[in-house]
């Protein structure tokens, strides 16, 4: 054991309280949402952006349930107190992500399809999912499973890239981020749509804290030398054109000709929020940024 050790355990040990706390202190009610103003906006949209809408929800919906039974093996393996206090906090968000989701689909989705006279939806039809989706959530399963037969740094090393740097750090906060963007204020072209906006907002404050954690653990591995800074790069860079693909035709707010962000717009949001991730984690100059800034809605 170095010398620095024991002084970069207590920190990371810290963080993971200063994680749990947060957590603890910035909780949210999916249920507190307040959807009505959605419901009229909903009827607004052409019958193109409300598929599109449709096929988002199912994607972030589906991915939220995935990652929240996905989880519990690197709660297993994790021996610090800390850790697991906050890996207890990040399953119950997970959990609550995707009440959030199956809550919006029942209540706007739904009711909209009503008033249109359709068939009613369900965000579980295969026909969301195209198979790079499918893939990408199988290798980060069969990554976190891994744990459980064989716990060596390096397979920690690929659990935390699958899941916290690219199902959380890309997919995700990158999705997310185009949502908002679609249907906030700044988008004429779309109505607002004030409780989904609303509640991403909550929901990307929390994996903002999820990617803070997972940074700060890969931080410790390189950092003590367990794992070199290519193990890291190596696993995303073979992850990145699956969630590419996974987006491709999305068409809730990454048309190239429609409304919204574009993928070129998303693409170098993803690529400069990772650059900046792995500058922090693999630098021993840089710092992961503390809970309250890593919580901060990104723009």
């Amino acid at each position: 054991m170095s010398a620095d050790e024991p002084a970069m355990q207590l920190d990371t040990g810290i963080r993971s309280h200063n994680y749990y706390r947060n957590a603890v202190e910035k909780h949210w009610d999916p249920h507190e949402v307040d959807l009505e103003a959605d419901r009229e906006g909903a009827a607004e949209l052409s019958e193109p952006a409300f598929e599109g809408l449709k096929q988002s929800l199912a994607l972030f919906g589906a991915g939220e349930e995935s990652v929240t039974e996905d989880l519990a093996p690197l709660a297993v393996v994790l021996e610090d107190i800390n850790d697991q206090m906050f890996l207890t906090t990040q399953l119950y968000e997970e959990s609550k992500h995707t009440d959030f989701f199956d809550r919006y689909w029942r209540e706007v989705i739904h009711a909209e399809e009503k008033r249109r006279g359709q068939e009613l939806s369900s965000p579980t039809d295969e026909k969301w999912y195209n198979e790079p989706y499918d893939e990408l959530f199988e290798r980060n399963e069969r990554a976190m499973a891994r744990l459980l037969e064989d716990d060596t740094p390096e397979n920690r090393a690929r659990a935390h890239c699958h899941y916290h740097l690219t199902i959380e750090g890309i997919l995700a906060q990158t999705g997310y981020y185009g949502l908002t963007l679609a249907y906030g204020e700044n988008e004429p072209e779309l109505p607002d749509l004030p409780g989904l906006v609303e509640g991403l907002k909550l929901v990307r404050s929390d994996e903002g804290r999820h990617v803070g954690f997972g940074m700060a653990k890969l931080k410790s591995l390189v950092g003590d030398g367990e794992v070199e800074p290519d193990l890291l790069r190596e696993t995303v860079d073979e992850l990145v054109p699956l969630v590419q693909e996974s987006l491709a035709g999305d068409g809730g707010a990454s048309s190239e000709s429609g409304p919204g962000p574009s993928p070129s717009e998303l693409a170098d949001y993803a690529y400069t929020k990772h650059e900046q991730r792995m500058q922090q984690i693999t630098s021993a100059s840089e710092k992961i940024p503390d809970v309250e800034e890593l919580t901060e809605l990104e723009n």
